[in-house]
């Protein structure tokens, strides 16, 4: 990283912080007491849909329900970059976006291993040494690796327009129809679901259906809904406590947005025999990021201006998309194995935070200033070197990925004829 690079972080990175504020419509002014209310609905809206999601997969591909899921869950980051966009705040976009796909896969993956652990530890007395992924997860992997594909081209061009959006939307919805294809779950794997969504996978077609819908709505109306507040309710609690609002807002802001994948995630590692829903939950939320939510900008870019236009990207905005490209390159390929092992967590954990505990670091004179200053370089390229080690090794065995043989086999028993 150059020298200047940390500085560059500085002077774009904290005012983005306390525009976002300013960009999301001049978030109201609440009492920190609102936090009793709008952290419980939080809570309340992600469980129902979590419930609707585990319910519907017994009646569509699970697939189609965590995409659904993850949707929902991603409402208060799509209304924030939609403004962001229309708003013509371009520093801003890629920043908002590659912060809250790093805080996805840099602590919500490592959280669901290490919550399935605990638990897994509590019941069984023996460590758990990695979440094994079903087959059908192999339509998510591959789904996963095709969009970073094309995210490489779009960081190639440094730009990022209607044509780009066009693809994206493409893939998206070619992941939703090899996702349509697939068998809902067995029967018999209902004796496995807890009380409430037993209860409605039971229930008489009609009821169940309305059940599940309701569920699905309400829930993504309530997340939908209270978010502002509850950014509202957090920033009047940093302000009561002394600390600056761009800074609370630097930490905390992405952590909210991501919130709601963070507790259905919980809800079903804590179950162990689920946390690779739980793990799938976290993948679907960034193929959805990484295609729709992309693809809205240029859009709405281009609607705010009144004219097919591309949002190009400046040295440090390309920087930000080629660490989130890094990571997420890696944390697919961990994927290719249809595991996530121990240590792979723990390094995806590492890496997240070594960069995001520097990134508040001011410059100056220093171990603390220059670590900060070039710690984000030396996590970029940590993550591209495991990257090539990992794609070496493969290459090595020279047998195709378990994730792309699982996807040939799922392929020909489903994907190609239907179900």
């Amino acid at each position: 990283m150059p020298v200047s690079a940390s500085n560059n972080r500085q002077q774009v990175f904290v005012p983005a912080c306390a525009l976002l504020v300013l960009a999301v419509g001049a978030i109201p002014h609440a009492d920190p007491s609102s936090l009793f209310w709008t952290a419980p609905s939080i809570l309340v809206a992600s469980l129902l849909i979590a419930w609707a999601a585990e319910s519907a997969q017994f009646f569509v591909a699970q697939g189609v329900a965590l995409a659904i899921l993850a949707w929902l869950q991603t409402l208060p980051e799509f209304a924030v970059e939609a403004v962001l966009a229309w708003k013509q705040q371009v520093p801003l976009l890629m920043a908002n976006l590659t912060g809250a796909l790093r805080l996805l896969t840099g602590l919500g993956w490592p959280m669901i291993y290490a919550t399935a652990a605990v638990f897994h530890r509590r019941r069984q007395a023996q460590p758990l040494r990695e979440i094994r992924l079903a087959e059908g997860h192999s339509v998510e992997v591959v789904g996963l690796t095709a969009s970073l594909i094309y995210v490489a081209v779009i960081w190639w061009k440094g730009s990022l327009d209607l044509v780009d959006a066009a693809v994206l939307i493409g893939l998206y919805l070619a992941y939703l129809a090899l996702l349509g294809r697939m068998p809902p779950e067995q029967p018999e794997a209902i004796d496995h679901l807890e009380t409430v969504p037993r209860a409605i996978v039971t229930a008489p077609r009609t009821i169940r259906m309305a059940v599940i819908f309701t569920l699905f709505v309400g829930g993504g109306a309530l997340i939908y809904f209270t978010a502002e507040p509850f950014l509202a309710s957090l920033l009047a609690l940093s302000a009561a406590a002394g600390v600056p609002t761009f800074v609370f807002v630097q930490w905390v802001a992405p952590f909210v947005s991501e919130f709601p994948e963070k507790v259905s995630a919980f809800y079903w590692a804590r179950t162990v025999d689920r946390a690779s829903m739980a793990l799938m939950n976290m993948v679907s939320s960034n193929i959805n990021q990484w295609t729709l939510l992309a693809a809205m900008l240029p859009i709405t870019y281009s609607l705010s201006r009144g004219a097919w236009s591309a949002i190009p990207f400046d040295s440090q905005q390309r920087f930000e998309l080629a660490m989130t490209l890094g990571q997420s390159l890696i944390a697919v390929l961990f994927l290719m194995d249809m595991r996530l092992r121990w240590w792979q967590a723990a390094g995806l954990f590492g890496l997240w935070g070594l960069q995001f505990a520097f990134s508040p670091v001011p410059p100056g004179r220093g171990v603390a200033s220059f670590l900060a200053e070039h710690v984000h370089h030396w996590v970029t390229w940590a993550y591209f070197g495991w990257a090539a080690w990992e794609a070496a090794r493969m290459v090595a065995s020279r047998r195709p990925p378990e994730a792309l043989r699982c996807f040939a086999a799922m392929w020909t028993r489903h994907l190609r004829r239907g179900r």
